[in-house]
């Protein structure tokens, strides 16, 4: 099975180079058949930095768009590209590290889409998020779970990994460009009859995130508008 990793980063160049080593170093030592590609659309050298390293790595890969695409957009594009079996992504900030993200790839045999977890029996937050976080991560949850009825207790956690015929099957459909775009990654699988399995990992808080407190009023917005419209 080929693995299509792919990474948004949107001004990332203090920490990509930390979290592309750490899959690469892990992929090679177990021999996988695999490619990272990175999403780039900010304006610092996060992309330089990547290209320097796909010249001892040519299973990186790097887009370029010169438009701020939204986690979501930055998504789309890198799944466009994709050609691998599998197709997953993780956030650059390396809250899920790659023995943490094995654990899906692991049950991919089984089911069309697993994602990873803090919030069900066997995760551990190693490094928890500050308050007002928490507090927002468990309401948007629950919110969530209201409208699409996914019966999902993590959403949002940034690991993911689905067969490529899931992936290609719901990509047309996919319209979201900011941080509500798992939820709606989800929603179109469940709609086309994708099984979905939770799976907990280790998870820890990095500082240094592009989502902010203040992207959850807009992020639920968003969803009312897809789920009432059924775009």
């Amino acid at each position: 099975m080929q693995l299509s990793l792919v990474i948004p980063a949107y001004n990332e160049e203090d920490r990509i180079s930390s979290v592309v080593k750490s899959y690469t170093a892990y992929l090679n030592r177990y021999d996988y058949d695999y490619e990272i590609i990175v999403v780039c659309d900010g304006t610092d050298g996060t992309a330089g930095i990547i290209k320097d390293m796909m010249k001892i790595n040519h299973r990186l890969r790097v887009l370029e768009f010169r438009k701020k695409q939204g986690k979501g957009g930055a998504l789309i594009q890198g799944f466009k590209d994709a050609r691998g079996s599998a197709i997953g992504f993780v956030d650059s900030d390396e809250s899920v590290e790659p023995e943490e993200f094995q654990k899906l790839m692991n049950m991919l045999d089984s089911e069309d889409c697993v994602i990873a977890s803090r919030y069900i029996d066997g995760s551990v937050i190693s490094v928890p998020q500050p308050l007002g976080r928490r507090i927002s991560s468990r309401v948007f949850n629950l919110l969530v779970n209201i409208l699409f009825c996914l019966g999902l207790k993590d959403t949002q956690c940034g690991a993911k990994v689905c067969r490529q015929d899931a992936i290609k099957k719901v990509l047309p459909f996919l319209k979201s460009k900011g941080f509500e775009f798992d939820v709606e990654l989800l929603w179109r699988l469940r709609q086309n009859g994708f099984s979905i399995k939770e799976v907990p990992v280790v998870w820890k808080h990095e500082s240094g995130s592009s989502f902010s407190f203040r992207n959850t009023p807009s992020m639920l917005l968003n969803l009312l508008r897809l789920r009432l419209l059924q775009l």
